[in-house]
């Protein structure tokens, strides 16, 4: 059964007061930088069963009049085409997605910053396309031996080469796609150019991990590592909060390296600087909201073993690096943490070794283990659902829930007009006509009245998934692993 360990309510409160207070703490402007998903942080709700995906968001309403968005997109991640892991769609497609849902809630964007830009083609293409939609666009550069180099940093060769993004309103909101996306730069660059035009602008950090008051090695800050382990981020003791208070607290290395950085910026601004370490100028009190420690953990250590799965995929197509997956197997070691912890591989294997062929695992949130197999009619993911669906609407394993007379059309038209050479269903296509079959069949309905209830599972199969099917399953709010196996021994596979 799901168990809750954080206490959400708690957290907004804490938080809400805890950001107002820093913004009163400076006058005039405040850029306020977003640490993690802004609305939809579900590597959050993960780790922390109990934390709502969009809670940022609901803080950030309370300040809707008076705030601004600017998106921030490393240039270098337009031209690599790199991914979000939980929604499977490219940073630059997600910026417009980022912009859609800011305006959905009636939140003003800004403009968008592409840092590290150096004439990237896709990167400017990109920046022509959001030009053409009425979006004001600005660049920043790379600077050499950043964030080491401060007098190069502080000169027209350093932030004064950046473009200055006009803002409008008191509050300015900096977020991203993802993770070195140039956030902080962002922010310091702004300062530097509003000093330049005498306004006196401040900065905090509305951050979520590290936990800065949980333990280093406490798997919430683990899973962190290993969600950011294609940047080498690294937990670590802030040695600057231990020097000027005497406490122990946790960051992570890139904020550690730049707070130098951060610190002469406000002593050029203040003449000294409010902040006495990297934890001081972040906002987290996510930690003051956990109700069930353990919870927190178990759901932590699920984490990092789907992030192996994540990155044994990368690695085998060539996306990232094997240090990326040597830092996740490490992290594993550390914690006695195997792939077959995850419930639904041992169970998908089991199935995939009896058959011969692909198989995969449902696990529901009651924990209860579905396993589904590939047929000459449909594929494992199809079974399975259905499976996890008959299951869940109290029907009899054994019901066919969909016709051949439904199917056989289907299949028909993959094949003999749509080109495909595999006559195998897809989740999309099983659930179409599941619906097509609900219209007088009412234990098809009832299965289809059952669909809500597979969020919140776990998904594992023994071969790469076509992204249709992966996708199918994430829309229905199931984590989804698979084993690095292709399918088909071809080159291309989608």
């Amino acid at each position: 059964m799901f168990r809750i360990g954080f206490d959400n309510d708690k957290y907004l409160a804490l938080q809400s007061k805890r950001i107002l207070e820093r913004v009163e703490q400076f006058g005039g402007k405040l850029y306020l930088e977003f640490g993690g998903k802004l609305f939809d942080d579900y590597h959050a709700s993960r780790v922390l069963p109990g934390f709502q995906p969009d809670s940022k968001m609901r803080m950030l309403m309370q300040l809707k009049d008076q705030a601004e968005i600017l998106i921030a997109i490393n240039a270098d991640d337009i031209e690599k085409n790199k991914r979000r892991g939980d929604l499977g769609i490219t940073y630059d497609v997600d910026v417009l997605r980022l912009i859609d849902a800011f305006r959905g809630y009636g939140l003003y964007v800004g403009s968008v910053i592409l840092t590290r830009w150096r004439g990237q083609k896709a990167a400017d293409r990109f920046e022509k396309r959001l030009t053409a939609m009425g979006i004001r666009v600005y660049r920043h550069y790379p600077i050499a031996d950043y964030p080491n180099n401060l007098p190069l940093i502080f000169s027209d060769e350093g932030f004064g080469k950046n473009d200055f993004a006009e803002t409008e309103r008191p509050i300015v909101v900096v977020t991203a796609p993802g993770p070195g996306s140039g956030k902080m730069a962002t922010c310091l660059s702004q300062l530097y150019h509003e000093n330049r035009r005498g306004v006196k602008a401040g900065y905090a950090k509305y951050e979520t991990f590290p936990v800065w008051n949980l333990p280093l090695k406490h798997p919430v800050n683990l899973a962190y590592e290993a969600a950011t382990a294609d940047l080498s981020d690294v937990n670590m003791i802030d040695p600057f909060h231990l020097e000027a208070y005497g406490e122990t607290t946790v960051n992570y290395n890139r904020d550690v390296e730049i707070f130098p950085v951060l610190e002469a910026m406000f002593r050029n601004i203040y003449g000294e600087c409010p902040y006495k370490s990297p934890t001081d100028m972040g906002v987290n009190m996510c930690g003051y909201a956990i109700v069930d420690d353990d919870v927190c953990k178990e759901a932590s250590y699920q984490e990092i073993i789907r992030r192996y799965f994540a990155s044994a995929y990368n690695v085998k197509s060539g996306i990232s690096e094997p240090a990326e997956l040597q830092k996740i197997e490490t992290l594993m070691g550390s914690q006695g943490l195997t792939p077959e912890m995850r419930k639904t591989v041992p169970a998908a294997r089991a199935v995939a070794e009896r058959t011969g062929e692909p198989a995969v695992a449902i696990e529901l949130p009651d924990g209860t283990i579905i396993t589904g197999k590939t047929s000459t009619l449909m594929g494992a993911s199809c079974a399975a659902l259905l499976n996890a669906l008959k299951h869940l609407a109290g029907i009899d394993e054994r019901t066919d829930l969909i016709s051949s007379a439904v199917l056989k059309p289907i299949q028909h038209l993959k094949v003999e007009h749509l080109g495909n050479h595999n006559p195998r269903l897809h989740t999309d296509e099983i659930l179409i006509a599941l619906s097509m079959s609900a219209v007088t069949n009412p234990t098809a309905d009832q299965a289809m009245e059952a669909l809500a209830g597979l969020k919140g599972s776990e998904v594992h199969s023994t071969v790469v998934l076509a992204s249709v099917d992966e996708g199918t399953f994430k829309k229905l709010g199931a984590n989804v692993t698979c084993d690095p196996v292709m399918q088909a021994k071809k080159l291309y596979h989608k």
